[in-house]
Parts: C-alpha cells; structure tokens; sequence
C-alpha cells in the first residue's frame, strides 16, 4: 500500500521536468531534450500504475482557510481521465520530436508540454471544486503558448481567442462556485452531491440556473455550443502535436468538469428530470448535428478535424446528460475512443502537412501512394470514429444510443431524437472523412498521372510507431471492450 505523498509524484515530476527544459544548460541540446522529455512522459505512465491500482487516498496539499482545503483526491472517475490523458499525451509527444524538429523555440514549446501534463494529473485527482477550478485555470493558461507556438499574426489571435473563450467560461464556473457554495455542506467532491436539503428548500430554480451556467462554462472546454468557436481557430493554427493533445486530452478537461458538477457536486437526483437536463440534452444534440455539418462543408484538413471534434465532444456530453447508466457508460467509452481516434486523425493529418505541405482536403488526391502507412492510420482512426466495428467508436455509440432509448426524466421526445441525431452524425462523419482515404488510396487515371512526379515520402519510425499504436488500441479496445465496458457500467451505477 503507497502513501499518500505518493500522488505528489505524477503531479510534480512532469511540471519539475518542464521547468528543467526550460533553465537546465545541457538540455539545450535537441536530442537530450527529446530523450529526457520522452523518459519523463514514460516515468510519468509507470508512475501512475501504483495510483491506479490502489485503494483512495487523500493528500493536503495546502489551505486558503480553515475550511478550504487544496486537496488531492483518487476515485475510480479521476483514475480513468488520468489513465487516458498521460498515455496519450506521451503517445503525442513521443510524435513530436520528428514534427518539431524544425520549429524555432522547442525548448519552451516542451517546457510548457510537461508542465501541463502535471498540471492535468493534479486535475484529475482534484478533490474539492476548489481544487479542481485552480488547475482548470493553470491548464488554460500553460496551453495558451502553445496555441500561440509558431508567432505567426493567425496563431497568435487564436491562441488569445482561446484564452478568451476560456476565461469566459471558466468565470461562470467560478461565478457558479461563488453562488452555490451557501447551500452546501462542503465543497469537496462526493457521491449523490453536497447540496443541503435545508438550505436549499426554497431556492430550487436559482440552483438550477446557476447550475446550467456552470455547466456552459465547463462545456466551454470541450467545445459545446454557444461557446464553442475557439477550437476550430485554435486546432488549425496550432502545430499538430499542440492540435492533437487540444482536441483529444484538453477538451476532456471540460468533459470531466461537467462529470464532477452533475454527480459529484450538485447531484444527479436534483437535476434529472428537471429543465436543465432538458436544456442541456438539446445543446449537446445541436452541438453534435452542427458540428459535423460544419466539418463536411469545410475544405481545409485540420479545421475539418476541428469541427468534428466539437460534434464528436458533444456525444460524451449527451451520454452525461442522459443521466442513465448505460449512456454514462457509454459516454466514458467515447472519452477513450475520442482521445486515440482523434489524436490519430490529428497526427497523421500532422505528417501529411510535415511531409507534402498540403493542407487542404482538395489537395490529397493520391496520398495514401505517397505516405501508405500513414494513410492505413487515418483511415482506420476514420473508420473508428463513424462507429463502424470492430472499433471501439462502435461500442461507445452503441451504448450512448442504448442510454438514450432508456433515459427518463425528460420529454419522451429525446428518446427517439438522440439516436437519429447520432445516426444522421454518422453519416455526415463517413461524408466528411471516408471521402478523403478513397480519393487517396484510389486517385483514378487523372491522379494516378500526377503522382507519377511523386515519391514516397513516408515519416520516419518516430512519428509512425505512436501512430500505429494508437490505432491498434482503438481496434483492440474495440474487439475486447469488456473490462472497460464493465469497470465504466460499474462506475455509473455507483454515480446514479
């Protein structure tokens, strides 16, 4: 059995290591910098396997007051957020040595990727919303440079577009912090909900709607409409390890932030069936059809990417909203199947743009000749998120649907909605992502002339081996989704 003080070592050994890359001398050198930075990702995953396999523990970190503790916390819920964010956000910085090699300022580019990978674990295992809104503003603002990386006029206005975006969002969680914290036990994280029955006899209605507004600034994060314009800006002006970590890891920072509100804080007794469910089941389904109707009419590769990010985000948050177990089940299945599939798509829209230049969906008539492997990656992650098996995007929309049809609470309307929206979703995902492996694998007579002055110019094993084990886990996961299927389904009913 570990000690406490042991949580203090996934949190502190990236952000330590962060702020070595940025004032230690012999670091300045690329390939040690690469080298140190790869081992402490991995470290950073082993490290973490004793605090996921233990019991909860409980760590004090610091206090504001007498009644306002900073504190650490392990649950099952923080356990599988942290799990998915640290491997995959190796798995994306093992993939960014190739891809950065040529960009000036890598060493603080990697200073604020390790700080974040810190800041992030501490955000998992937060145990009270305090605790939990500290880190969320401390991870906004070490990914801010890295929207902003390159210093061009387009990055540098997404990344303060995102910075705005955030701080919007994260002041009507604090706002929401402020207002609720009288009508509640405490403000650490529990089972059911801390709401007072005394205390709030009475002020219901203004519960719910500061609830609602907590939950728009959250799911500001994770790109849900009306504040969702920042990511489709920020992901394409980002270089694409920065892209791939925004969409598939930062945005579950959102995600996980609804979580905690809804079950943990306010408790899904008082919302369910209550008009804030209602309202915010309907912006999660206009979310998912606008989004994907958004990135099938775009043309340019990584804000199609983007776009259908905020859709796909919005299947997560429709599967918490339903507030049944197998749509919550299947809402944790789609965090982990989102976070491979769609730092696959990112990466590998990464490599086509590192090795050909080519940005736009137009331009990619025969690049499945030129870059197979990295093609075969693509095209499978696109199969993965349409939801077609044996891809572990087929489980999460199965149960997301299956939570759906169950739901109650809400207008009988949703149950059927909910579905059709998601099929209609999957239809526009297969339009806007299919289109582009066949006219790259099969380019016709026209193409196949023009690649005649093309050779292969395949990425090398650094960007390769993270692309193909990320897309090997989504089948795998996929084909074999029992354990995650019973340890989520478990997980919901605890929550319920």
């Amino acid at each position: 059995m570990i000690g406490s003080w042991y949580l203090l070592i996934p949190v502190l050994l990236p952000i330590l290591s962060g702020l070595a890359v940025c004032f230690v001398k012999p670091l300045e050198d690329a390939k040690k910098r690469n080298l140190f930075t790869l081992c402490v990702m991995v470290v950073n995953v082993l490290a973490l396997l004793p605090v996921l396999f233990s019991g909860e523990m409980t760590l004090t970190l610091f206090t504001l007051s007498d009644n306002l503790p900073i504190f650490l916390h392990t649950d099952t819920l923080g356990k599988i957020f942290a799990a998915v964010m640290a491997f995959v956000w190796a798995a994306a910085g093992a993939y960014s040595f190739e891809y950065m090699a040529h960009e000036e300022n890598q060493k603080r580019y990697y200073s604020f990727y390790l700080c974040t990978l810190g800041v992030l674990m501490a955000l998992c295992f937060a145990g009270s919303i305090v605790t939990f809104y500290m880190f969320y503003e401390f991870m906004t603002l070490l990914t801010v440079p890295m929207v902003m990386h390159t210093g061009k006029k387009d990055a540098v206005a997404a990344g303060i577009k995102y910075l705005i975006y955030s701080v919007v969002g994260a002041s009507l969680a604090l706002l929401g912090i402020f207002l609720l914290s009288p009508y509640v036990s405490t403000l650490a994280f529990t089972v059911g909900g801390v709401l007072d029955a005394a205390k709030i006899a009475g002020h219901e209605g203004f519960i719910l709607t500061v609830t609602f507004l907590m939950i728009i600034g959250f799911g500001t994060k994770a790109g849900m409409f009306p504040l969702h314009g920042w990511l489709p800006t920020a992901h394409p002006a980002a270089p694409s390890p920065a892209s791939a970590v925004l969409s598939g890891i930062i945005t579950k920072a959102g995600v996980l932030g609804v979580i905690r509100l809804m079950y943990c804080f306010v408790g899904s007794e008082f919302l369910r069936g209550s008009w804030v469910q209602t309202a915010f089941m309907c912006l999660t389904l206009f979310t998912v059809f606008m989004g994907s109707l958004l990135a099938f009419k775009e043309g340019g590769l990584k804000k199609r990417l983007a776009y259908s990010s905020v859709s796909q985000l919005s299947y997560v948050l429709l599967g918490v909203a339903s507030m049944h177990p197998l749509g919550f089940a299947g809402a944790l299945l789609h965090v982990v199947a989102h976070s491979l599939i769609k730092d696959t798509l990112f990466m590998s829209a990464g490599a086509i743009i590192h090795k050909t230049g080519k940005t736009q969906v137009a331009e990619l008539e025969g690049i499945g000749k030129q870059i197979p492997v990295t093609m075969w990656c693509f095209t499978l992650a696109s199969v993965g998120l349409v939801g077609i098996p044996p891809c572990l995007g087929f489980i999460s929309k199965w149960y997301l649907a299956q939570g759906a049809l169950n739901m109650t609470g809400v207008a009988p309307l949703f149950s059927w909605l909910a579905p059709v929206v998601l099929l209609i979703s999957a239809l526009l995902t297969a339009g806007y992502l299919l289109p582009i492996s066949i006219r790259g694998f099969f380019p016709g007579h026209d193409g196949e002339g023009k690649l005649k002055f093309f050779e292969k110019c395949e990425p090398t094993h650094v960007m390769l081996i993270p692309l193909i084990i990320l897309t090997a886990l989504m089948i795998l996961a996929g084909m074999f989704p029992g354990s995650l299927v019973e340890l989520f389904t478990a997980l919901a009913n605890t929550l319920m």
